[in-house]
């Protein structure tokens, strides 16, 4: 188990190791042992945990979500596509539009292109799922840019799993709690949201800490009681931030 934790090797591999060590059981066993302990009857490149660690700081996903409006015609489902860089967490919302063809998602893979190239590091790989609206194109574009899409499973979620908190965030905190009038206050909405979200929600995988301040020097550790701390409300309340204020 310490090899196949520690390192990306395969069944042969570990076996040969296990030999060198004197100690004789057979490839089955092997195999056996970490399907028990849930790492899969062989290695290869290692986990889908490993993957993802492995390439954190150049990892992104993408996924999508609708969201019903109310419109002079009736009710439309606008759908909205958005980028998440896994080691940031930060959230690039490329588009909303009704009628997302190939035309369109081709666009918006040249957005993400030119967002990812802008970070830190350049993007090298992208998560998505089997949605049929990802054509070839759409992959194509980003190859071109060095990016390597990387499909999900079928019926497994859990593989792009920072995309799917993003999409019950957006929903549950904010979008939601609102009848939605138009394109224009679905972006508003949105807008709003992600601001909230890079500036000021904490987030458990980032230490409880705001993307935009995970770099920024912990908050010091004071005396109680510390003095009058202030509640700043976005969308009529519904999304709050509380601070302390300045002396």
């Amino acid at each position: 188990m310490r090899f196949a934790r520690e390192n990306d090797w395969g069944l042969g591999k570990i076996h040969g190791e296990l030999k060198k060590l004197g100690i004789r059981i057979s490839e089955q066993t092997v195999k056996n042992i970490l399907r028990k302990e849930g790492l899969g009857p062989g290695r290869g490149k290692g986990t889908w945990n490993d993957f993802v660690r492995r390439h954190v700081e150049t990892l992104w996903a993408c996924d999508s979500f609708t969201k019903r409006i109310v419109t002079p015609k009736g009710f439309v489902d606008m759908f909205v596509l958005f980028f998440i860089h896994v080691g940031s967490r930060r959230v690039f919302v490329s588009g909303v539009t009704a009628n997302p063809d190939g035309t369109w998602m081709a666009q918006q893979a040249r957005n993400f292109a030119m967002v990812a190239s802008e970070g830190p590091k350049p993007a090298t790989h992208l998560i998505r799922d089997r949605d049929t609206k990802f054509t070839a194109k759409f992959d194509e574009i980003l190859g071109a840019d060095g990016i390597k899409p990387v499909r999900t499973q079928p019926r497994s979620p859990n593989m792009n799993a920072f995309a799917e908190r993003f999409v019950l965030a957006a929903k549950r905190e904010c979008l939601d709690h609102f009848v939605v009038f138009g394109e224009k206050h679905l972006r508003y909405l949105i807008d709003t949201f992600i601001r909230h979200y890079h500036r000021n929600r904490p987030h458990q995988g980032l230490d409880n800490r705001p993307p935009d301040s995970v770099n920024e020097p912990e908050p010091a550790i004071l005396a109680f009681p510390t003095g009058k701390v202030e509640c700043e409300e976005q969308l009529g309340g519904l999304l709050k931030h509380y601070y302390r204020k300045a002396a």
